[in-house]
């Protein structure tokens, strides 16, 4: 069924209104491909989720794929902001610890994303670097100011790039394990599963050898 715009909509420049239309589209596309997966989330069940027409379609997007392409790296720049905004100004392992928790919240409000991500690799690659790319970039950065503050040391560059697609691949497996409930729906994850992550970060795995307590 055909939405119905806002009032306010009509009220809008041109631009704004082709970034509510570009927005709705996107919106539409995460609860297809969330709900289809990317090969059954064709550009007619997306516009009529969005409620505009397939010609409206391609005035934002060249092709479906095109759309596919940016779709991951869209909701992973909104999951960054919102890791973002839930981490307070403590010490960075504190940090560390809030934005763990944050990402699972996220995937809670938006349990689209884990089918969105666990797919993309295969039918969106170029997004999926995309957001990988997007995601280290702004990890490492976290971690290079941690550093410049005095909270970790030791560490160049390139081994916080490491360390960062580690930890993103960890929440990845994370949540494949705990995140989905029976029904499909996505639940928190475990509280022994945050404070083993909160362990790891604090005291690190394995005493350096030599070490007996």
């Amino acid at each position: 069924m055909r939405q119905i715009a806002p009032a306010g909509i009509t009220k809008l420049s041109r631009v704004e209104r082709n970034a509510w239309t570009k927005q709705k589209i996107f919106e539409a596309a995460t609860k297809v491909v969330g709900k289809y997966g990317y090969a059954e989330a064709s550009v007619a069940r997306i516009t009529e989720q969005a409620g505009v027409a397939q010609g409206t379609f391609y005035n934002h997007f060249v092709n479906r794929q095109e759309l596919l392409d940016q779709l991951l790296p869209k909701i992973g720049m909104d999951m960054v902001r919102f890791i973002r905004d839930r981490t307070g100004t403590g010490h960075a392992a504190r940090q560390e610890i809030e934005r763990f928790a944050a990402f699972f919240d996220f995937i809670r409000e938006v349990p689209e994303f884990l089918r969105i991500l666990n797919e993309a690799e295969f039918f969106a690659p170029a997004g999926y670097q995309k957001h990988l790319e997007n995601v280290a970039t702004a990890y490492i950065r976290i971690l290079q100011r941690a550093r410049e503050a005095g909270h970790i040391a030791d560490y160049s560059d390139e081994e916080f790039e490491a360390i960062v697609h580690m930890l993103m691949g960890g929440r990845g497996y994370l949540s494949l394990r705990y995140s989905y409930a029976e029904d499909g729906g996505v639940v928190d994850v475990p509280e022994h599963v945050k404070t083993a992550y909160e362990k790891l970060i604090t005291r690190g795995l394995i005493k350096p050898e030599g070490k007996r307590k």
